[in-house]
């Protein structure tokens, strides 16, 4: 069945059930902070699929003093010098926060090897070192949640096409994008040993169908609220109180101060 005969849900509903499932992700966090638990999200998957999207709807109303979201750029030469793994540490929660990767270590087992940014012992090394680990973070006392987006090659040419044509998106098409889609089978064979490889039990692989961004949005906030063992957090009752009178008398004028225009009154 082709992605334009599928069933999809009304924005009407998406937008309902994203508000709904927003105000869990807003109790979840209130009991990671209040229980001092630690959670790191891996979103993974080819370029177009839609990682973006479903981090920011994630995190939307999140505090971004306890939800954090890292992104990285290509390594330095200084960092390309550490071990592998030495960035992204530095990244992983304290205790009460949750911290979102946008790619993650596993850009190793993805664009560098199939793009040739690191030699076969690199990648050998990373496959005899990223399962123990993973493990030593889940003893650490981290849950880590590991997401794969899948999408069709269909509907990443029908992304692209779009991010071509529309001037606010331009940004998020890059020659390593279409290079990627090049190499399609090349990128499908280096997630089928990365799954093989590193589908581990402490820290498995989710895999979602995110052909259609609102469903794979919904899905995958309402899996992750679903293997997050949270309780609703009992907040204090706040009140506004009356604000006391303010004797504008010692104020400087407005005329003092410069204002933005306003195009838009």
């Amino acid at each position: 069945m082709s992605p334009k005969s599928e069933k999809r849900i009304s924005r009407k509903v998406y937008e309902r059930e994203l508000e709904r499932l927003q105000a869990d992700l807003v109790d979840m966090l209130d009991w990671i902070r209040q229980e001092g638990k630690k959670v790191v999200v891996l979103f993974e998957g080819r370029d177009g699929a839609g990682k973006g999207g479903a981090i920011k709807r994630v995190s939307e109303h999140l505090s971004p003093r306890f939800c954090r979201i890292v992104a990285l750029q290509t390594p330095t030469e200084h960092e390309r010098s550490q071990w592998y793994f030495q960035r992204y540490v530095q990244h992983l929660p304290s205790a009460g926060e949750l911290v979102l990767f946008d790619r993650s270590w596993y850009n190793r087992a993805g664009v560098e090897s199939v793009m040739g940014f690191c030699s076969n012992a690199e990648l050998e090394e990373f496959y005899q070192t990223v399962p123990e680990f993973e493990r030593m973070l889940v003893r650490s006392g981290i849950q880590l949640i590991k997401y794969w987006f899948s999408i069709s090659a269909e509907v990443q040419d029908e992304r692209f096409v779009s991010r071509l044509n529309t001037p606010r998106k331009k940004w998020k098409l890059s020659p390593m994008d279409l290079e990627s889609r090049l190499r399609w089978k090349d990128y499908s064979r280096a997630k089928d040993r990365m799954f093989a490889e590193t589908d581990i039990p402490e820290a498995p692989w989710y895999v979602i169908n995110s052909d259609v961004k609102r469903h794979a949005r919904l899905n995958c906030i309402r899996h992750m609220l679903s293997i997050i063992d949270y309780k609703p957090v009992a907040r204090e009752e706040v009140q506004l109180v009356r604000r006391p009178a303010e004797d504008e008398s010692h104020r400087p004028p407005l005329e003092t101060q410069k204002f933005v225009p306003e195009w838009y009154p």
